[in-house]
């Protein structure tokens, strides 16, 4: 599947749902799918939930998880 219709299913998504799939996701997160399910297998990516035996991950949990990444001082003002 090519990155760039992942990356407009992912904001189509967003429009109608907040839940993603893996691909989406890790389209959404800018990183491949397949560090996304290595990062999920060891426990160290972001949230996600099993809708039967489908893994999504909600926008709002990809967000917190890549703020929760970032590096160095917060700047204010």
């Amino acid at each position: 599947m090519d990155s760039d219709d992942d990356i407009a299913r992912a904001n189509r998504a967003k429009r109608g749902s907040p839940y993603l799939n893996t691909d989406q996701a890790a389209a959404y997160l800018k990183i491949s799918g397949r560090l996304l399910r290595r990062l999920r297998r060891y426990g160290k990516g972001p949230v996600f939930r099993l809708h039967s035996r489908f893994v999504q991950y909600h926008i709002d949990d990809l967000d917190a998880w890549s703020e929760e990444q970032a590096v160095g001082e917060k700047r204010h003002g």
